[in-house]
Protein backbone atom coordinates (compact mmCIF):
# COMPACT_ATOMS: atom_id res chain seq x y z
CA UNK A 1 0.00 0.00 0.00
CA UNK A 2 3.15 2.33 0.90
CA UNK A 3 4.57 2.12 -1.88
CA UNK A 4 1.03 2.78 -4.38
CA UNK A 5 0.80 5.59 -2.59
CA UNK A 6 5.24 6.04 -3.24
CA UNK A 7 4.76 6.04 -6.81
CA UNK A 8 1.38 8.14 -6.60
CA UNK A 9 3.25 10.99 -5.37
CA UNK A 10 6.38 10.23 -7.44
CA UNK A 11 4.14 10.55 -10.66
CA UNK A 12 2.22 13.91 -9.19
CA UNK A 13 5.92 15.37 -9.10
CA UNK A 14 6.97 14.30 -11.89
CA UNK A 15 4.04 15.80 -14.15
CA UNK A 16 4.58 18.60 -11.91
CA UNK A 17 8.08 19.27 -13.47
CA UNK A 18 7.04 18.38 -16.78
CA UNK A 19 4.24 21.01 -16.62
CA UNK A 20 5.41 24.58 -18.21
CA UNK A 21 6.61 26.55 -15.83
CA UNK A 22 3.48 29.61 -17.70
CA UNK A 23 1.32 27.31 -16.27
CA UNK A 24 2.47 26.63 -12.74
CA UNK A 25 3.67 30.56 -12.05
CA UNK A 26 0.97 32.36 -14.15
CA UNK A 27 1.41 33.21 -17.90
CA UNK A 28 4.83 35.08 -19.16
CA UNK A 29 4.78 39.00 -19.62
CA UNK A 30 4.54 38.25 -23.27
CA UNK A 31 1.39 35.85 -23.32
CA UNK A 32 -0.24 38.63 -20.83
CA UNK A 33 0.31 41.23 -23.55
CA UNK A 34 -1.05 39.03 -26.06
CA UNK A 35 -4.03 39.03 -23.99
CA UNK A 36 -4.25 42.64 -23.21
CA UNK A 37 -4.45 43.32 -26.86
CA UNK A 38 -7.05 40.94 -27.99
CA UNK A 39 -10.12 43.35 -27.29
CA UNK A 40 -8.39 46.02 -28.95
CA UNK A 41 -7.55 44.49 -31.91
CA UNK A 42 -10.63 42.20 -32.57
CA UNK A 43 -13.49 44.35 -31.24
CA UNK A 44 -13.63 46.51 -34.51
CA UNK A 45 -14.00 43.69 -36.57
CA UNK A 46 -16.87 42.25 -34.10
CA UNK A 47 -18.70 45.40 -34.41
CA UNK A 48 -18.43 45.79 -38.09
CA UNK A 49 -19.57 41.85 -37.93
CA UNK A 50 -22.54 42.72 -35.35
CA UNK A 51 -23.92 45.66 -36.92
CA UNK A 52 -23.78 44.46 -40.76
CA UNK A 53 -24.91 41.05 -40.27
CA UNK A 54 -26.03 40.16 -36.30
CA UNK A 55 -28.30 43.17 -36.72
CA UNK A 56 -30.00 42.31 -39.98
CA UNK A 57 -30.55 39.05 -38.83
CA UNK A 58 -32.15 39.98 -35.84
CA UNK A 59 -34.56 42.35 -37.52
CA UNK A 60 -35.21 39.91 -39.85
CA UNK A 61 -35.95 37.04 -36.67
CA UNK A 62 -38.07 39.49 -35.16
CA UNK A 63 -39.58 40.66 -38.78
CA UNK A 64 -40.78 36.78 -39.34
CA UNK A 65 -43.54 37.14 -36.52
CA UNK A 66 -45.38 39.58 -38.39
CA UNK A 67 -48.10 40.10 -40.90
CA UNK A 68 -46.38 43.39 -42.94
CA UNK A 69 -46.47 44.62 -46.64
CA UNK A 70 -43.06 46.55 -45.87
CA UNK A 71 -45.06 49.94 -45.55
CA UNK A 72 -48.45 49.66 -43.27
CA UNK A 73 -48.31 48.65 -39.66
CA UNK A 74 -47.72 45.45 -38.69
CA UNK A 75 -49.77 42.77 -37.04
CA UNK A 76 -48.55 40.02 -34.70
CA UNK A 77 -48.78 36.39 -35.90
CA UNK A 78 -45.87 34.89 -33.89
CA UNK A 79 -45.21 31.30 -35.38
CA UNK A 80 -48.10 31.51 -37.62
CA UNK A 81 -45.71 32.62 -40.57
CA UNK A 82 -43.31 29.38 -40.50
CA UNK A 83 -46.42 26.92 -40.25
CA UNK A 84 -48.01 28.79 -43.61
CA UNK A 85 -44.38 28.82 -45.17
CA UNK A 86 -44.15 24.88 -44.56
CA UNK A 87 -48.03 24.51 -45.87
CA UNK A 88 -46.72 26.23 -49.24
CA UNK A 89 -45.97 23.90 -51.77
CA UNK A 90 -43.98 26.61 -53.58
CA UNK A 91 -42.00 26.77 -50.69
CA UNK A 92 -41.65 22.79 -50.75
CA UNK A 93 -40.69 22.96 -53.93
CA UNK A 94 -37.94 25.71 -53.43
CA UNK A 95 -36.57 23.85 -50.41
CA UNK A 96 -36.38 20.22 -52.22
CA UNK A 97 -34.40 22.30 -55.07
CA UNK A 98 -32.48 24.37 -52.68
CA UNK A 99 -31.47 20.84 -51.56
CA UNK A 100 -30.60 19.37 -54.52
CA UNK A 101 -28.30 21.92 -56.21
CA UNK A 102 -26.25 21.60 -52.92
CA UNK A 103 -26.05 17.84 -52.79
CA UNK A 104 -26.38 16.98 -55.94
CA UNK A 105 -24.37 19.97 -57.43
CA UNK A 106 -21.62 19.49 -55.26
CA UNK A 107 -20.50 16.07 -55.31
CA UNK A 108 -20.63 16.69 -59.19
CA UNK A 109 -18.35 19.67 -59.15
CA UNK A 110 -16.12 17.96 -55.93
CA UNK A 111 -16.01 14.64 -57.86
CA UNK A 112 -15.14 16.74 -61.44
CA UNK A 113 -12.59 18.91 -59.24
CA UNK A 114 -10.79 15.79 -58.01
CA UNK A 115 -10.78 14.52 -61.26
CA UNK A 116 -8.97 17.21 -62.45
CA UNK A 117 -7.20 17.79 -59.53
CA UNK A 118 -5.50 13.72 -60.15
CA UNK A 119 -4.96 14.94 -63.92
CA UNK A 120 -3.55 18.59 -63.82
CA UNK A 121 -0.90 17.45 -60.67
CA UNK A 122 0.72 15.03 -63.32
CA UNK A 123 0.36 17.40 -66.46
CA UNK A 124 3.41 19.97 -67.43
CA UNK A 125 1.26 22.62 -68.10
CA UNK A 126 -1.20 22.99 -65.26
CA UNK A 127 -0.45 26.69 -64.61
CA UNK A 128 -2.14 27.35 -67.73
CA UNK A 129 -4.96 24.95 -67.70
CA UNK A 130 -5.76 26.33 -64.03
CA UNK A 131 -6.12 29.90 -65.44
CA UNK A 132 -8.52 28.48 -67.73
CA UNK A 133 -10.41 26.67 -65.65
CA UNK A 134 -10.60 29.76 -63.18
CA UNK A 135 -11.59 31.91 -65.84
CA UNK A 136 -15.24 31.22 -65.62
CA UNK A 137 -15.35 32.50 -61.76
CA UNK A 138 -14.20 36.35 -63.32
CA UNK A 139 -17.33 36.61 -65.11
CA UNK A 140 -20.33 37.25 -63.47
CA UNK A 141 -23.09 34.58 -63.39
CA UNK A 142 -25.62 36.93 -65.53
CA UNK A 143 -23.46 36.54 -68.02
CA UNK A 144 -23.41 32.84 -68.60
CA UNK A 145 -27.16 33.02 -68.25
CA UNK A 146 -27.86 35.40 -70.83
CA UNK A 147 -25.45 33.49 -72.97
CA UNK A 148 -26.80 29.65 -71.92
CA UNK A 149 -30.72 31.82 -72.66
CA UNK A 150 -29.17 32.63 -76.24
CA UNK A 151 -27.47 29.41 -77.03
CA UNK A 152 -30.09 27.15 -75.91
CA UNK A 153 -33.36 29.12 -76.79
CA UNK A 154 -35.74 27.31 -79.29
CA UNK A 155 -33.78 29.07 -82.59
CA UNK A 156 -30.75 29.13 -80.94
CA UNK A 157 -26.86 27.69 -82.32
CA UNK A 158 -27.66 24.79 -80.26
CA UNK A 159 -30.51 23.40 -81.82
CA UNK A 160 -29.52 24.82 -85.27
CA UNK A 161 -26.52 22.72 -85.07
CA UNK A 162 -28.59 19.85 -84.37
CA UNK A 163 -30.95 20.18 -87.42
CA UNK A 164 -27.57 20.34 -89.02
CA UNK A 165 -26.73 16.92 -88.18
CA UNK A 166 -30.13 15.50 -89.06
CA UNK A 167 -31.88 15.93 -85.47
CA UNK A 168 -35.15 17.18 -86.48
CA UNK A 169 -36.90 17.54 -82.62
CA UNK A 170 -34.17 18.86 -80.45
CA UNK A 171 -34.38 18.68 -76.77
CA UNK A 172 -36.08 21.45 -75.50
CA UNK A 173 -33.63 23.17 -73.27
CA UNK A 174 -35.09 26.03 -71.43
CA UNK A 175 -38.71 23.94 -70.90
CA UNK A 176 -39.86 23.67 -67.18
CA UNK A 177 -38.62 20.09 -67.21
CA UNK A 178 -35.50 21.10 -68.07
CA UNK A 179 -35.00 24.50 -66.58
CA UNK A 180 -33.60 23.36 -63.10
CA UNK A 181 -30.63 20.47 -64.40
CA UNK A 182 -30.23 23.87 -67.06
CA UNK A 183 -29.35 26.06 -64.00
CA UNK A 184 -27.31 23.39 -61.84
CA UNK A 185 -25.42 22.72 -65.02
CA UNK A 186 -24.40 26.34 -65.86
CA UNK A 187 -23.68 26.21 -61.85
CA UNK A 188 -21.22 23.41 -61.92
CA UNK A 189 -19.36 24.20 -64.86
CA UNK A 190 -18.75 28.41 -63.52
CA UNK A 191 -17.58 26.50 -60.21
CA UNK A 192 -15.30 23.52 -60.91
CA UNK A 193 -12.64 25.61 -61.78
CA UNK A 194 -12.94 27.88 -58.26
CA UNK A 195 -13.08 24.58 -56.35
CA UNK A 196 -10.27 23.13 -58.58
CA UNK A 197 -7.89 26.22 -58.38
CA UNK A 198 -8.39 25.98 -54.34
CA UNK A 199 -7.51 22.30 -53.85
CA UNK A 200 -4.57 22.55 -56.59
CA UNK A 201 -3.12 25.12 -54.20
CA UNK A 202 -3.18 23.38 -51.12
CA UNK A 203 -1.62 20.37 -53.15
CA UNK A 204 1.20 22.33 -54.48
CA UNK A 205 2.21 23.01 -50.57
CA UNK A 206 2.63 18.77 -50.53
CA UNK A 207 5.90 17.53 -50.09
CA UNK A 208 7.42 15.82 -53.68
CA UNK A 209 9.14 13.42 -51.50
CA UNK A 210 5.44 11.94 -50.47
CA UNK A 211 4.70 11.14 -53.93
CA UNK A 212 7.96 9.37 -54.93
CA UNK A 213 7.87 7.39 -51.92
CA UNK A 214 4.20 5.89 -52.80
CA UNK A 215 5.39 5.91 -56.65
CA UNK A 216 8.35 3.63 -54.87
CA UNK A 217 5.80 1.51 -53.48
CA UNK A 218 4.26 0.87 -56.74
CA UNK A 219 1.02 3.24 -55.68
CA UNK A 220 -0.67 4.31 -59.58
CA UNK A 221 -2.35 8.20 -59.96
CA UNK A 222 -5.77 7.08 -58.19
CA UNK A 223 -3.95 5.12 -55.25
CA UNK A 224 -1.42 8.52 -55.02
CA UNK A 225 -4.75 10.94 -54.98
CA UNK A 226 -6.20 8.78 -52.86
CA UNK A 227 -3.22 8.07 -49.78
CA UNK A 228 -1.60 11.06 -50.14
CA UNK A 229 -3.01 14.24 -51.95
CA UNK A 230 -6.73 13.36 -50.67
CA UNK A 231 -5.36 13.24 -46.79
CA UNK A 232 -3.10 16.16 -46.89
CA UNK A 233 -5.52 18.91 -48.78
CA UNK A 234 -8.15 17.55 -46.26
CA UNK A 235 -8.45 20.78 -44.14
CA UNK A 236 -8.96 23.12 -47.64
CA UNK A 237 -11.29 20.56 -49.09
CA UNK A 238 -13.59 20.78 -45.90
CA UNK A 239 -13.04 24.46 -46.04
CA UNK A 240 -14.72 24.01 -49.73
CA UNK A 241 -17.19 21.97 -48.83
CA UNK A 242 -18.19 24.92 -46.74
CA UNK A 243 -18.47 27.33 -49.27
CA UNK A 244 -20.14 25.46 -51.61
CA UNK A 245 -22.97 25.24 -49.14
CA UNK A 246 -23.18 28.66 -48.35
CA UNK A 247 -22.91 29.51 -52.35
CA UNK A 248 -25.29 26.80 -53.54
CA UNK A 249 -27.91 28.65 -51.71
CA UNK A 250 -27.64 31.97 -52.95
CA UNK A 251 -27.84 31.34 -56.21
CA UNK A 252 -30.88 33.47 -57.77
CA UNK A 253 -29.43 35.61 -60.80
CA UNK A 254 -29.01 32.19 -62.74
CA UNK A 255 -32.58 31.05 -62.11
CA UNK A 256 -34.52 34.69 -62.99
CA UNK A 257 -31.98 34.63 -66.25
CA UNK A 258 -32.93 31.33 -67.52
CA UNK A 259 -36.77 30.88 -66.72
CA UNK A 260 -37.67 34.43 -66.15
CA UNK A 261 -38.94 37.14 -68.28
CA UNK A 262 -39.99 41.04 -68.22
CA UNK A 263 -43.43 40.33 -67.23
CA UNK A 264 -43.03 36.71 -65.81
CA UNK A 265 -41.04 35.01 -62.95
CA UNK A 266 -39.39 31.82 -63.84
CA UNK A 267 -41.60 28.58 -63.22
CA UNK A 268 -42.44 27.50 -59.51
CA UNK A 269 -40.86 23.81 -60.21
CA UNK A 270 -37.23 25.81 -60.77
CA UNK A 271 -37.33 28.09 -57.65
CA UNK A 272 -34.80 28.15 -55.21
CA UNK A 273 -35.17 29.31 -51.29
CA UNK A 274 -33.46 32.76 -52.60
CA UNK A 275 -35.90 33.34 -55.30
CA UNK A 276 -39.28 32.17 -53.12
CA UNK A 277 -37.80 34.97 -50.82
CA UNK A 278 -37.23 37.29 -53.76
CA UNK A 279 -40.61 36.71 -55.19
CA UNK A 280 -42.51 37.48 -51.80
CA UNK A 281 -40.68 40.79 -51.06
CA UNK A 282 -41.26 41.95 -54.28
CA UNK A 283 -44.17 40.26 -55.73
CA UNK A 284 -45.46 41.21 -59.25
CA UNK A 285 -49.84 41.54 -58.60
CA UNK A 286 -50.38 40.96 -54.89
CA UNK A 287 -49.00 42.83 -51.51
CA UNK A 288 -46.09 42.16 -50.68
CA UNK A 289 -45.80 39.65 -47.67
CA UNK A 290 -42.19 40.78 -45.94
CA UNK A 291 -43.38 38.55 -42.62
CA UNK A 292 -43.41 35.72 -44.58
CA UNK A 293 -40.07 36.85 -46.56
CA UNK A 294 -38.32 36.92 -43.85
CA UNK A 295 -39.07 33.08 -42.25
CA UNK A 296 -37.76 31.65 -45.63
CA UNK A 297 -34.83 33.52 -45.17
CA UNK A 298 -34.52 33.21 -41.51
CA UNK A 299 -35.05 29.16 -42.86
CA UNK A 300 -32.88 29.07 -45.22
CA UNK A 301 -30.42 30.59 -42.68
CA UNK A 302 -31.12 27.96 -40.10
CA UNK A 303 -30.93 25.25 -43.16
CA UNK A 304 -27.19 26.64 -43.94
CA UNK A 305 -26.18 26.65 -40.39
CA UNK A 306 -27.22 22.51 -39.54
CA UNK A 307 -25.69 21.57 -42.58
CA UNK A 308 -22.25 23.61 -42.13
CA UNK A 309 -22.12 22.09 -38.60
CA UNK A 310 -22.80 18.85 -39.87
CA UNK A 311 -20.29 19.25 -42.54
CA UNK A 312 -17.37 20.14 -39.94
CA UNK A 313 -18.36 17.00 -37.93
CA UNK A 314 -18.15 14.61 -40.15
CA UNK A 315 -15.43 16.38 -42.60
CA UNK A 316 -13.10 16.93 -38.90
CA UNK A 317 -10.19 14.81 -39.11
CA UNK A 318 -6.67 15.03 -37.14
CA UNK A 319 -4.07 17.12 -38.83
CA UNK A 320 -1.29 15.82 -40.59
CA UNK A 321 2.38 17.06 -40.11
CA UNK A 322 5.02 16.16 -42.34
Amino acid sequence: MSSTIHDTSRAARSARAARPSSTRRGAGPHERQQRRMFWPFTAPALIVYAVLFLAPVGYALWTSFYKWDGMGAMQWRGLRNYQVLFQDPAFRTSLVNTLEMMFVGGAVTFAISFALTLVLREMRGRLFARSVLFFPCLVNGMVFGIAAGFLFSPSGPVNEALHFFGVTTPPKWLSTDNLLPMVMGTLIWTATGYYTSIIMAAVDQIPEYLYEAAELDGANAWQRFRHVTLPCAWDVISVCAVLWTVSSVKIFELILLFGGSSSAYPPVSSWNTALYVYTEAFPQATVPRMGMATAAAITSLLLVTVVTLVLRRLMRRDPIEY
